[in-house]
């Protein structure tokens, strides 16, 4: 059961992770942000880090189902 609940955050974290990416790449572009660096930069990696990740949840949740 604690693979299915891990799985389950790990998608939706990605898919978070991915939608605020997109947002700021759309919306920062040349500001910075928090000091961290310029929005783009900060969008392209949690924009990849996000998809990383939402595979990653389905990955699991397919092992967990097919476990079980």
């Amino acid at each position: 059961m604690a693979v299915a609940v891990t799985a389950l955050v790990i998608f939706i974290l990605g898919g978070l992770a991915t939608f605020t990416g997109l947002g700021l790449l759309a919306f920062m572009k040349h500001k910075d942000v928090l000091g961290l660096g310029s929005g783009e930069s900060m969008g392209v990696s949690l924009v990849i880090v996000g998809l990383i990740g939402s595979v990653l949840g389905v990955v699991l949740m397919r092992f967990y189902r097919n476990r079980v």
